[in-house]
């Protein structure tokens, strides 16, 4: 037998075990770990949607199995934020479908409409399953880079790649995936670029993956666009979108594709082969929340917010300069000058030991996320200024630093 199977063999080794083996060495050893490394909501589900789960749940009919592409009326509630927040129509039977997650539908549409070999064209730095779903279902990807050299995203650049990329790809590219706002750059797109995206696709015959996860986790200016507000955008999108975020509902695992009727039917065929959609009660209670009082996505975005002002005052008095993130839970920080030759792995490494703070290194993301590492605000203000506190005692001594981090040169 081989010693690996296909698929497995495919992927690469994955970044973030080391730094997460370590964080649960240094817990055991009794150090205090202040994790800023996984995007994962710390805030309570607002009330009123589990006061609807345990009504719910106090029904036997609601403990068959479920429906795989949602329930109606959660599929309308869908159908209903789109048109409330981007004044686009759907169509709930058609155009809809609820997923366990973003990320599960994203990676049950790559097993969809990949064939072995599609080449696929996928951002880079990126969250993971945008590029690895595709490499899953046996696609081959071409890599975009999405930030300039200081760390912005140039909209008239990225579609200057994407151009090179179909001129030069063969077989010719099937599909190309984008997120904005962005995990983990935090980067914003508009609709003048959105635009010019839909024209492309249609041009180039591609469909547009859309990941817009973090549509309501947004700080400055005006609230993200869907790439569904552009004229002729559903001939060629499908967009994901997610309540893990917005409602502090990680482990609920809701989210939603929504858009092209043709992908949505792939990935609906490949669902109904695969699971029986969430249970119902989750279905009731995000239905709930899609449709309740949304006092409380402003709260959650107002505390994001706070921590976002904290963690950037905070590590700036540190001598740490981290640009203030527009969007997300995340901000995408630059290695500081002293240490930038490190690399982001040996960095975070640094920080986990001699400062007992966890982040995420960019090259986890991606080649072209190496020099900067994720900070997601996961911890409350306390924590945050108490781990800038530790961040300087290491800023403030690089040379001693670097000096216990160097690599061991091997033997000659």
């Amino acid at each position: 037998m081989p010693e690996e199977f296909y698929r497995i063999k495919r992927l690469p080794p994955y970044v973030f075990a080391e730094v997460n083996r370590l964080k649960a060495e240094y817990r055991a050893a009794g150090m205090d770990i202040i994790d800023f490394g996984m995007g994962n909501p710390d805030m309570d589900t607002p009330s009123h949607i589990v006061d609807k789960l345990c009504e719910t749940v106090r029904r036997p009919r609601t403990h068959r199995y479920s429906a795989s592409k949602g329930i109606p009326g959660l599929r309308r509630a869908q159908a209903g934020y789109y048109q409330r927040r981007f004044g686009v129509k759907l169509d709930p039977e058609s155009e809809v479908i609820a997923t366990l997650g973003s990320k599960e539908g994203l990676a049950n549409l790559a097993m969809a409409i990949t064939a072995p070999g599609d080449v696929m064209l996928v951002p880079n730095p990126s969250y993971p399953i945008h590029p690895y779903g595709f490499m899953i279902a046996g696609g081959t990807l071409r890599h975009i880079q999405t930030l300039e050299a200081d760390g912005r995203f140039r909209p008239d650049a990225y579609l200057r790649a994407l151009e090179r990329a179909v001129m030069h790809s063969v077989p010719k590219p099937v599909a190309v995936v984008v997120s904005f706002p962005s995990n983990p750059t935090a980067q914003l797109a508009d609709l003048d670029f959105y635009a010019e995206l839909v024209r492309f696709a249609r041009k180039h015959d591609l469909w547009v993956l859309s990941d817009l996860a973090y549509a309501e986790i947004y700080f400055d200016g005006n609230p993200p666009p869907s790439i569904l507000q552009i004229d002729g955008a559903k001939e060629v999108a499908v967009e994901f979108t997610s309540l893990s975020k917005t409602y502090a509902m990680p482990g609920w695992r809701m989210g939603f594709a929504v858009g092209n009727s043709r992908l949505i039917g792939a990935l609906t065929r490949i669902k109904s082969y695969l699971d029986y959609g969430a249970f119902t009660p989750v279905q009731v209670a995000a239905a709930a929340a899609l449709n309740g009082p949304q006092d409380c996505v402003e709260e959650i975005r107002g505390i994001y917010r706070s921590r976002r002002d904290v963690l950037v005052e905070s590590m700036a008095r540190a001598g740490w300069d981290i640009p203030a993130p527009p969007a997300t839970m995340f901000a995408w920080a630059p290695i500081p000058p002293a240490f930038a030759d490190m690399g982001s792995m040996a960095f975070s490494k640094m920080l986990l030991k001699e400062a007992e703070v966890a982040v995420s290194p960019g090259i986890g993301f991606g080649e072209y996320g190496e020099g900067y590492v994720r900070i997601g605000l996961v911890e409350n203000e306390q924590r945050i200024r108490q781990a800038a506190r530790n961040i300087r005692q290491v800023l403030n001594d690089p040379e001693r630093m670097l000096a216990r981090h160097a690599p061991v040169e091997a033997a000659e």
